[in-house]
């Protein structure tokens, strides 16, 4: 639920309503209410519906307004993308030569929509004509088009990612080191074992005896058939009996029953224990493998730090190449705090939209 602060906030925004209004405008361009408004109006149909009483006027104008925001703030996000990709395109040339650019551009994208996007978008919406897709779509609060402007905004501003941002990093040895040698206690582990159990729990049988005769019977035919797995998946009564009683790596002191804690940590490797006895049930355990507290060493963790350290230089070059963006694409909205660097959207420019 919203803070009163943020319910305040938000009641206090004077919305537009008309479709045609200026919005937002990025580089030369623009984006307008109508754009953005068939979502929202949509999704707050879909909750209303769902609610199933009647939802207070001012909690509706606060979720109208954040996902306002929210949906602004991402166009605009994909819209300064896409100018920056046509930027280096063009680079210097003339206002003639960029319209020229950025039609051919469209041109191909739209044709990559239809190729690909348009066949996948039918089969979701069982759609056999692309009218028909339309309508479905516009019932979901959008339309061909404005998933055809969508498409286009996110794949040239994919380009333009693409071309900026390295996907394949290199990472040396000596960064690895270091990332290690700063980073010990990611890589220090508990003493952690795997067995294999077989159980039998009291209240499944008559008496503690009749409990005990039934562990033993288990523990001998997997003495003498050597299976534990087996015996377990067939007469076992704790939880992993369907794995086979196979119990993966677990850290010491993790277990609930001390008791079994203390044997598994303690009996030889690959030796099935004696019948031990729980506060709940009789057991035998088989230790299959069993690690040391310590550092994990280096060459056991080296493709894992390579994995990390290659994925913060990818997250640092794409949050250099927004930035680039943001100072390079000037941008005005409506709601300029929510882009860094935006400015506000003169009102003269929303009127001026009207009369248009």
């Amino acid at each position: 639920m919203p803070t009163q602060a943020q319910m305040d906030e938000a009641l206090q925004i004077d919305l537009p309503t008309d479709p045609a209004t200026l919005i937002a405008m990025v580089g030369q361009s623009p984006i307008l209410l109508g754009e953005l408004n068939p979502k929202i109006d949509a999704r707050i149909k879909d909750v209303l519906e769902k609610a199933g009483q009647e939802v207070p006027k001012d909690q509706i104008k606060f979720a109208r307004v954040r996902m306002l925001r929210g949906l602004l703030a991402q166009t605009i996000q994909n819209r300064m993308m896409r100018e920056s990709f046509l930027l280096d395109q063009v680079a210097t040339q003339t206002a003639e030569k960029r319209r020229e650019a950025d039609a051919e551009m469209q041109a191909k994208a739209r044709q990559m929509f239809f190729e690909s996007e348009v066949p996948e978008l039918r089969k979701q919406y069982e759609a056999t004509t692309v009218s028909e897709l339309d309508e479905k779509l516009r019932n979901k609060g959008t339309s061909l088009a404005a998933r055809e402007r969508e498409f286009i905004d996110a794949m040239l501003g994919h380009l333009y990612i693409r071309g900026k941002v390295n996907r394949d990093p290199s990472v040396s040895l000596a960064e690895i080191h270091e990332y290690y040698t700063t980073h010990h206690d990611e890589f220090y582990r508990k003493s952690r074992a795997r067995w294999e159990q077989i159980t039998v729990k009291f209240e499944n049988h008559p008496s503690k005896n009749a409990a005990y005769d039934a562990i033993w019977a288990m523990g001998r035919e997997a003495f003498f058939g050597g299976n534990m797995q087996a015996i377990a998946r067939e007469k076992s009564e704790e939880p992993f009996a369907s794995d086979g009683g196979v119990h993966d790596w677990t850290n010491q002191g993790a277990l609930a029953s001390t008791i079994l804690d203390e044997q598994v940590f303690s009996i030889p490797i690959m030796a099935m224990s004696q019948i031990i006895e729980d506060v709940d049930a009789y057991h035998i355990i088989r230790v299959t493998e069993r690690e040391p507290e310590g550092l994990v060493p280096l060459a056991d963790v080296q493709d894992d730090i390579r994995t990390i350290l290659r994925d913060q230089k990818i997250e640092v070059a794409q949050k250099e190449a927004l930035e680039a963006v943001q100072k390079r694409v000037p941008v005005w909205s409506i709601f300029p705090e929510d882009i860094p660097g935006a400015k506000p959207l003169p009102q003269v420019a929303t009127r001026f939209s009207k009369r248009q």
